[in-house]
């Protein structure tokens, strides 16, 4: 069974004040700190990682040590940040994930024919009671269909699904109650099932 987000606080959350101070630092102008952060949060990175890689097909090429670097170097590659708590941090990192997993897929998507395409699996998140497969380009595209008129259903795909925040966190980084979290949450699920099962010419139960 894939994993699916999980509402139990994340590993980084044991050390929140340390994490906090030293994005507050690094908010400030220092590179040491962000240096001093980036082992802490490691493990965190690599549970993020490794649960989006585990929702794809086995002979998926990236591997979780691999993304966890590419997003490590987008990171220290930034002049200025401007994050005070830890939530916040992740919310970024879930967002550089997204594009670099997205950007992977369609660079090999480029070079594939026909259902030969990175696939990635939705599960109970989605409100299935069986895994279905979908191409994870797609899934990005009507992500992005869905902020055009929902933006903030489609950040907290972004955050749950590629993060794997859990519904408290999630409402930390936008500002929102845990119950409109999970409202938009399943809304935007809903949608985004139904709007793939269309693009592939099926019809969502």
């Amino acid at each position: 069974m894939s994993p699916v987000p999980s509402d139990t606080p994340s590993p980084a959350a044991r050390k929140p004040s340390e994490v906090t101070r030293l994005l507050v630092d690094w908010s400030e102008g220092d590179d040491t700190a962000r240096d001093r952060l980036i082992p802490i949060v490691a493990d965190e990175l690599q549970r993020m990682a490794r649960g989006h890689l585990a929702r794809e097909r086995r002979d998926h090429t990236l591997q979780p040590t691999v993304l966890v670097s590419e997003v490590y170097l987008r990171l220290v590659d930034r002049r200025r940040v401007n994050w005070s708590a830890r939530a916040q941090f992740f919310a970024f990192a879930a967002e550089l994930m997204r594009r670099i997993l997205v950007d992977h897929a369609r660079h090999r998507n480029a070079r594939k024919r026909g259902g030969d395409l990175v696939k990635t699996t939705l599960t109970a998140a989605f409100g299935l009671s069986t895994e279905r497969e979908v191409d994870l380009a797609a899934l990005d595209d009507a992500l992005f269909d869905l902020a055009r008129f929902d933006p903030v259903g489609s950040r907290i795909v972004e955050l749950r699904y590629f993060g794997g925040l859990t519904i408290d966190e999630v409402a930390e980084v936008m500002g929102l109650g845990a119950t409109k979290v999970k409202r938009k949450w399943r809304n935007a699920t809903t949608w985004l099932y139904r709007q793939l099962m269309q693009s592939e010419g099926e019809s969502a139960p």
